[in-house]
Parts: C-alpha cells; structure tokens; sequence
C-alpha cells in the first residue's frame, strides 16, 4: 500500500457520549427517584440538551406546541434537577393548575372499549388497570410474585413517591386473570418473571401501554379526550362516586395521600344531575 495515500476512513462520532446524562442518571439514583421517573427525566433532559436552546427558548417552545400543563411542568421539574446537579441553581416556577374537572370515560364507553379488546392478554391488562386503580408502571413492575389470586389482591412494591400498598381485585377480574395465567408461559425478564410481557419478550413499559389503549380506543371509535391515565384512574373513581360511594374509600383505592386531590373526581355527570333533577326536583 502507498504510505503516503490517505485512508477514507470517517471517524466522526455518530452518537456523541454525553458524560452529563450518565451523571444525571446517577444523581437522581441518589435523590432516591423510581426507575419509571428516572426514565422520564432522561428522555425530557435529553431533548432539552439536544435542542441546544436556552432554557426560557426551550419552555417557550413547550408553550407554541400547547402541550399540556402538567407535560410542561415535568419539563421544568426535570431542568431544575439538572441545574442543581452542575452547581447552577435555577429559579423556574412551576404552571398554576387548572382546578376543572378532570376527563372521565362514561360506563357505556368503558363497555364499548372492552367490547373490541379480543386480546386476552390485553383485556387481562386493561381490566386489571380499570378495577384496580393501577398506574400503568405500578402494572409494568409487577412480577408473578406479586399477585395472590387466593386472596385476590395485588401487592405494589414501589408505587408513587416509593409507596408500598396492596391492591385488590374483583372475582371477574380475578377469574379472567386465571385465564391469561392459563395461557402465558412463565418466562424470566432480567432475573425477574413478570405478570405481563411483550410478544417480543419484553416488560411493557408505559409507552407501549398507552400505545395499546390509544389503539383500542381508535377501534371503539371514542371521540372523547383521554388516554390511559383517564381510562384507569380518572374513570372508575368518577363511575364509583357518582353511584354514591364513599370518597375516603376511593382515596383508598387511589392510593392519594391527600383526601383534597380525591375530591377532583367529585363532580357527576350531565346524565345524572338530569336523573337526580327528574327524581326529587317535583312539585
């Protein structure tokens, strides 16, 4: 070979490494922050860093993109982290939340939206989620070990800001959760066997989960707005106070710290004030 012939060799960096994110990572491994958080803020500082932008261009970029409050507020949250992590504090005050009510899916809807699901496990998923009152991560991390279908409840390891709880299930739900045992092979996921897994061999995340409610949402055909969130937390303790139960039992099934943030389901449906009306409003 010619020694003075130059290889065309391209020995640019195709993914440039970032010693900042691996140290983030690390830094709110020590605040004490759960694997699902954790895997939050990575994807929202990286694409704050990835912007190149200032931090009032970037928020202002959120804004024009009408993205939701509280999307925005986990933005902030996640920039004021990195700050305090490389010594430079930064003042960011979070969005002032709307006090409206929250979305909700109404009984025929939930019906109809199981009605398309001919999935088994994914109707094992979605009605574990509804009758449950699960967070779609607190059901990602559940494992075999977890669920006791003798005394048809659910134990919840690490649930919001690191809360063990126990979750219980109905005997429908417990009867189609024998079903899908019946037909899933036991299979172990990084030295874990989770309850649910992936065609590919994989523990759901929450992305994917909520791609799959979107999906069966769309073949439903629900206008309504809402994802999954709605569907397995908004919904059913709306459903249940409308039918007259006790908000501290809700709050329970909930899992919320605080009876205040409960009572943001207390409002009824333009159907039931109707019916109320149409009952004692006589003369």
């Amino acid at each position: 070979m010619d020694a003075k012939k130059k290889l065309k060799i391209d020995w640019t960096i195709k993914q440039p490494v970032k010693p900042s994110l691996d140290r983030f990572r690390r830094y709110m491994r020590d605040l004490g922050l759960r694997p699902s958080s954790i895997d939050s803020y990575m994807e929202c500082i990286r694409r704050f860093l990835d912007s190149g932008k200032t931090v009032p261009e970037f928020l202002d970029g959120l804004h024009n993109r009408k993205l939701a409050g509280s999307t925005i507020d986990n933005y902030i949250s996640c920039i004021k982290k990195y700050h305090a992590m490389i010594g430079e504090p930064i003042e960011l005050h979070y969005l002032k939340r709307a006090e409206g009510i929250p979305y909700y899916f109404d009984e025929e809807e939930v019906i109809k939206l199981f009605g398309v699901v001919h999935n088994l496990k994914h109707l094992t998923m979605l009605n574990l989620l509804f009758y449950t009152g699960l967070r779609a991560s607190e059901l990602c991390s559940l494992d075999d070990g977890d669920l006791d279908l003798k005394d048809l409840s659910l134990r919840i390891r690490d649930g919001k800001g690191g809360r063990a709880a126990i979750a219980f299930l109905s005997n429908d739900c417990g009867a189609l959760m024998k079903n899908y045992l019946g037909a899933r092979p036991p299979l172990i996921v990084d030295g874990r066997q989770p309850l649910f897994y992936t065609d590919f061999g994989k523990r759901w995340d929450r992305k994917d989960l909520y791609r799959m409610f979107i999906l069966y949402k769309k073949k439903a055909n629900i206008q309504k707005k809402g994802g999954l969130h709605v569907f397995a937390r908004h919904t059913p303790a709306t459903i249940m106070i409308a039918k007259g139960c006790d908000v501290r039992i809700v709050k329970e099934l909930l899992r919320h710290r605080d009876i205040r943030t409960t009572m943001r389901y207390a409002h009824v449906s333009d159907k039931t004030v109707r019916n109320a009306c149409e009952q004692y409003l006589k003369l």
